[in-house]
């Protein structure tokens, strides 16, 4: 798990006050990342774009660097203009550099152009340069942050499209925004002088890794199915999506899986079926495929009146019930973006769209966070928000694959598993959403073709 920050500059100067590094200094360290990641590829010939301000520095200096190492095509569309791409530029030009008047073909594309400081949309001169870059072919690198990816992490309107993002310092949140996913490539961090554990201070900010995943081995041997939990499932119109969910919580540990219905189902036989709420329940998956399966009066006898960890998803969120469960203690919320937007409507906090959402997601997640602290949410996505308080995980670990119709409806199931073996609802939310992405990174079939069944199968390769 790495720290995440929405901006470096205080991290930066950290280090001129308490580390005597310069401006300088964290630049060429900077360069030095960029420089190295290009002489991996083994380009012969490199085209670095280079912006006005540090992250053109950084280019820049990078491009001293390489001098005589391979063919250097360095552009300045606007010109040197901070004092140290100026510097770097003199430094560039001293070292027998040469500055070419357009870009040219290359096997290697750098871009240097605006990097995070980026506050407004790409002018038209911006934008077509920005463009004829997307279009160039050779291997692609953004130097910090792909040029037109701002502080949020939306392109303004588009943005250069790496293979690989060398980022300066730490991880940056706005590098995570699901808008930026299609933009920002492989992320590799480089440090500027003094290791991350130095330059770092804590954050509330984090960054799920795969060796966080810690499934739910079992250690005791005198042990049986009831030291694993009772999880039960809330069958609704579409009872498919619960079965699933059930299927899944099986796999991950479940000791017992009941499914409830108000109407005979048919289900695979290593679950269980009820029609009332069993007895023993130790967490409750509520909300997937319901529909308006239930009467209050049914909704409150098999709901409402549970009072174990509980995940929520899909249907309730667009009910006025949910009302009634965000008061409950230990609960996590799983909604995608458009059922995000009901539930903020829903409990007052704002009516944003979809989209707005998707270009906010981080501050959405927190001001929910923040206005429900006892509960756990999960905002779905190409990189899943779990946000707890005013705590923010990031898993940036899924993939297309997983945009599918029942994907979310394992997530539930996985989540519900965990809380029905006692973890507390904010790990079970980490650790459901890890072993999601890792299990969808084990099956070895084309990305589009990848089921739910799929992905319970996987879960056993964790």
């Amino acid at each position: 798990m790495r720290n995440l920050y929405e901006d470096v500059g205080p991290l930066d100067r950290r280090c001129y006050e308490t580390f005597k590094l310069s401006e300088d200094l964290l630049m060429e360290h900077a360069a030095t990342g960029l420089a190295q990641e290009v002489r991996k590829h083994g380009a012969r010939r490199v085209l670095i774009v280079a912006g006005p301000g540090n992250n053109g520095g950084d280019g820049i200096a990078a491009a001293r660097q390489l001098l005589g190492e391979c063919q250097i095509l360095l552009y300045l569309p606007f010109g040197a203009k901070s004092p140290m791409a100026q510097l770097q530029l003199e430094r560039y030009q001293a070292a027998g550099g040469e500055l070419v008047s357009q870009m040219e073909g290359a096997d290697l594309i750098v871009d240097a152009l605006f990097g995070s400081g980026l506050t407004r949309p790409l002018n038209e001169e911006s934008l077509q340069l920005i463009q004829r870059l997307n279009q160039m072919e050779g291997f692609k690198i953004a130097c910090d942050i792909p040029s037109g990816i701002d502080r949020r992490g939306v392109p303004l309107p588009q943005a250069f499209r790496a293979d690989v993002t060398i980022t300066m310092g730490a991880p940056k949140l706005a590098l995570f925004n699901d808008l930026a996913k299609d933009f920002v490539g492989q992320i590799q961090v480089v440090d500027l002088g003094v290791s991350s554990k130095l330059y770092e201070v804590p954050s509330q900010y984090k960054l799920l890794e795969a060796q966080d995943l810690h499934p739910p081995y079992r250690v005791r041997q005198n042990v049986n199915k009831g030291d694993f939990g009772h999880l039960v499932l809330i069958a609704g119109e579409k009872e498919g999506a619960a079965i699933m969910a059930a299927l899944a919580a099986l796999r991950f540990g479940t000791g017992l899986v009941t499914v409830v219905r108000n109407e005979p189902l048919t289900i695979p036989y290593e679950l269980m079926y009820s029609s009332s709420l069993p007895p023993k329940c130790s967490a409750l998956a509520v909300g997937m495929g319901l529909g308006l399966e239930y009467s209050d009066a049914e909704f409150e006898a098999l709901v409402l009146q549970c009072h174990q960890p509980m995940v929520i998803d899909a249907d309730l969120f667009y009910s006025p019930k949910i009302l009634q469960l965000l008061e409950r203690p230990k609960i996590v919320l799983t909604p995608h973006p458009k059922e995000f937007a009901a539930l903020l409507q829903r409990t007052g906090l704002g009516t944003p769209t979809t989209s707005q959402i998707q270009e906010e997601r981080f501050s959405w997640a927190l001001r929910f966070a923040q206005a429900y602290p006892h509960a756990v949410l999960l905002l779905k996505g190409a990189n899943p928000i779990i946000a707890h308080g005013s705590q923010l995980y990031v898993n940036p670990l899924g993939t297309n694959a997983l945009a599918k119709g029942g994907s979310g409806d394992v997530l539930t199931g996985l989540i519900g598993a965990l809380l029905a073996q006692g973890y507390e609802p904010l790990e079970a939310a980490i650790q459901g959403s890890l072993a999601h992405a890792l299990a969808a990174r084990k099956v070895p079939i084309a990305n589009y073709a990848l089921t739910p069944s799929d992905l319970i199968e996987a879960l056993k390769e964790l």
